[in-house]
């Protein structure tokens, strides 16, 4: 079963920076996929970030953190991070981490919605 563990939410000023960490475990496969979504309040969530271990670690990011978010994986320690610079207000939201124990054939950074495992989220408040 896998297990996802967020943590490095938290409030930062605009144009301020915050690293999400995500400790991964319980992979059956040696190939699989990982991510990160977000939801703010009374908006849809967003898939923002994502990356597969069968593209040799290959990224796709939304347009709205692109340039300013970065994902990235710890093979040897199992963990996900996201290092969000620039942050704005609209970012605001709680982010979960996600993954998906297998290969897939889709890149599309909005499949992270509809992965099987997810975790606890943790909470990113920007302020003006």
């Amino acid at each position: 079963q896998v297990r996802l563990v967020e943590s490095g939410g938290g409030s930062v000023q605009a144009g301020g920076s915050l690293r999400l960490s995500c400790a991964a475990s319980g992979f059956t496969y040696s190939i699989y996929s990982l991510g990160w979504f977000r939801q703010a309040p009374g908006k849809e969530r967003e898939g923002i970030a994502r990356i597969d271990s069968d593209s040799d670690g290959s990224t796709r990011y939304a347009d709205s953190v692109k340039g300013r978010f970065t994902i990235s994986q710890d093979y040897a320690e199992n963990t996900l991070y996201l290092q969000m610079n620039s942050l704005k207000p609209e970012d605001t939201a709680m982010y979960y981490c996600a993954a998906l124990d297998g290969g897939t054939l889709s890149v599309s950074v909005e499949d992270v919605l509809n992965w099987a495992y997810r975790g606890q989220g943790t909470q990113v408040t920007v302020s003006s």
